[in-house]
């Protein structure tokens, strides 16, 4: 558990991991819209400080759950870009050799459980998975979104994993709106009482602060790791574009978006570079310079990548 101010090195790394993403998602919504990205697809931006401060301080054997919204989560957690947007345009060098698409992918090798388009389905696989490794020091982390607390999977699963005192963190990327609608409207009583119920530890963080969110993922994670049962975490963040690809975000009030963006990750994390941490701006125009161009080569290459061959499925008649 880190107790100290991390080191400018390691800041700087967290902000590339975030600035993967976003390029990352930027690129997806670009291709969608040429066509080259089939299904549907849900965008990462805006929440990248919560997926790359909790993965941070995962271990190898760590297992994650995540949502539809999950391509943040396995760049995190290390897949390769490359295999991931091949996997997106439906290409044989995918991570699931292009049958998995947006919502489904799955990516054991980084302890990946998979991205679940069921509202709350990362939070029952995830509990499945703390349940096989009890007594292993390892965790499981169950992501999923503010909609996800009123469904049965959240209050089931739960209290299956106090009862047993499974070791799993079960984290709410609170991005105040499920789909499209405000939070408060359909969540009386706040999310965080919720977990409480179930005499849960609970923490809420702010998730546009990758180093925040690193430091209390720490320190929930070893209690977890070292037997003190499941933990509830609430991250406060906010989603930069709409709910998927034809949704243009129109019920947002006026001036929110803007008001959120002040807060964005990215230039939350390049900040503390500069003023905390002793980061020169060359280092910081370096970083993004150079994930930029590791960007177009991966896009390049995804693009130049093989479609599976077809496989021809047999007619069966009554």
């Amino acid at each position: 558990m880190e107790t100290t101010t991390p080191s400018t090195e390691l800041a700087l790394g967290l902000y590339r991991r975030m600035l993967l993403i976003r390029g990352f998602e930027d690129r997806v919504q670009s291709l969608f819209l040429r066509g080259e990205v089939y299904g549907t697809t849900h965008l990462y931006s805006g929440q990248e400080a919560v997926a790359v401060g909790f993965a941070s301080v995962l271990r190898d054997g760590d297992r994650i759950a995540c949502t539809y919204r999950g391509h943040g989560h396995l760049l995190a957690m290390g897949s390769e870009p490359e295999g991931l947007l091949a996997e997106l345009l439906g290409r044989e060098t995918g991570t699931n050799g292009g049958r998995a698409g947006s919502m489904n992918v799955v990516d054991p090798e980084h302890g990946v459980l998979g991205c679940y388009g069921i509202v709350g389905g990362s939070i029952a696989a995830a509990t499945g998975a703390a349940l096989a490794l009890r007594g292993t020091g390892a965790v499981a982390v169950a992501y999923f979104g503010d909609g996800a607390t009123n469904q049965a999977y959240f209050f089931e699963c739960l209290n299956f994993a106090k009862v047993l005192d499974l070791p799993i963190v079960f984290v709410c990327e609170n991005n105040g709106y499920g789909e499209y609608t405000p939070t408060e409207a359909v969540t009386p009583g706040g999310i965080v009482p919720r977990a409480a119920v179930f005499e849960l530890r609970t923490t809420e963080i702010d998730g546009q602060d990758v180093l925040a969110v690193r430091a209390a993922a720490g320190e929930v994670v070893e209690r977890v790791r070292a037997g003190g049962g499941p933990e509830f975490v609430e991250a406060r963040t906010y989603r930069f574009v709409g709910h998927s690809r034809s949704d243009p975000g129109k019920y947002r009030p006026e001036g929110e978006l803007d008001r959120w963006r002040e807060r964005d990750p990215l230039t939350v994390a390049s900040a503390l570079l500069r003023d905390e941490l002793g980061a020169s701006t060359e280092e910081v125009e370096r970083a993004e310079a150079d994930v930029e161009a590791e960007l177009e080569k991966i896009q390049a290459a995804a693009l130049a990548a093989p479609f599976p061959e077809r496989v021809d499925v047999p007619e069966f008649n009554d």
